[in-house]
């Protein structure tokens, strides 16, 4: 966790507008050389952002920074860190992964929505920095992925290590759609034991019960019952498995809804259950991440 000298310096470096890798500031994870180099080729921040997701207004101003939160294959991986303006002290945290269009304008207004709710999130990137504006590369870029998953995995694995030692997060969930959905799932395959909350909105699911046994997390579906990719039958297989181990669970099947129904961009939007599904990701997030009183004394 942060010590106090870091915390305020993470504050004082989105306030002031530099990256989060300042001068005085020594955090875990980068030798000096390599902050340095963050520090150089860190963008502005879109400080007090206030942009829409899933057609809702951010509740409070945030205050948003693009910065290094993981090394993976020698590189630096950047992500979208964004907190409330008026935090104080270490929030509840949750690991955001984005589509299958990488991590993109739409995927970081969603992470500034959630923030604004009382959370810092994080949104990771899978796919080194690149978006794409068209289906097939949108597909190249999950293949790639496909093809060596260690390189997500030990992604996701830093991405935990930033939000719970890093930023102190007393509590941490992870969120994901499309292909960040799946993510998602993984997410809790590899931390079975620390994640506290999983968010898979139409992402790629199992019934693989020697999987899924050792999550611990509380998981939340949503879907969309006439999604050609992610079936009812593979839903419905995904949650009689999560019955069988007697998980803590609770799947939603939209009876009407396509896939990408949370997705403005796609022609199967639906903007009444994309709401809908916000408001749903929200209240899970509300029972199984906030701190009350009593455990923060």
């Amino acid at each position: 966790m942060l010590s106090t000298k870091q915390w305020k310096c993470v504050l004082a470096a989105a306030f002031a507008g530099l990256s989060i890798v300042v001068s005085g500031c020594e955090f875990g994870g980068s030798d000096s050389g390599a902050a340095d180099q963050a520090a150089a080729d860190a963008t502005a921040p879109e400080s007090m952002a206030q942009t829409p997701a899933a057609g809702v207004e951010p509740a409070v101003p945030v205050i948003a920074e693009r910065l290094p939160y993981a090394e993976v294959d020698n590189e630096l991986v950047y992500g979208h860190f964004v907190f409330p303006a008026d935090m104080v002290d270490p929030l509840p945290a949750v690991i955001m992964i984005h589509a299958s269009w990488g991590l993109d304008d739409q995927t970081r207004a969603q992470a500034d929505s959630l923030a604004a709710e009382g959370y810092i999130v994080l949104a990771i990137d899978l796919f080194g920095g690149s978006t794409a504006d068209a289906p097939e590369q949108a597909r190249l870029q999950m293949v790639r992925v496909v093809e060596n998953p260690e390189s997500a995995r030990e992604n996701i694995r830093q991405a935990y290590a930033f939000v719970s030692e890093t930023a102190g997060a007393p509590r941490i969930g992870s969120l994901g759609w499309d292909f960040g959905g799946g993510w998602s799932l993984d997410a809790a395959m590899l931390f079975p034991n620390e994640l506290d909350a999983v968010v898979i909105v139409y992402g790629q699911v199992t019934d693989d019960e020697d999987a899924l046994r050792p999550i611990d997390a509380p998981i939340l579906g949503l879907f969309g019952g006439r999604d050609p990719s992610i079936t009812l039958d593979v839903v419905r297989d995904f949650e009689s498995a999560l019955e069988r181990l007697r998980k803590n669970y609770d799947v939603h099947v939209y009876p009407y809804a396509g896939h990408a129904f949370a997705d403005p961009a796609a022609a199967t939007y639906d903007a009444g259950v994309a709401e809908d599904a916000w408001q749903r990701v929200l209240e899970f997030f509300d029972l199984h991440l906030r701190i009350d009183d009593a455990e923060s004394s």
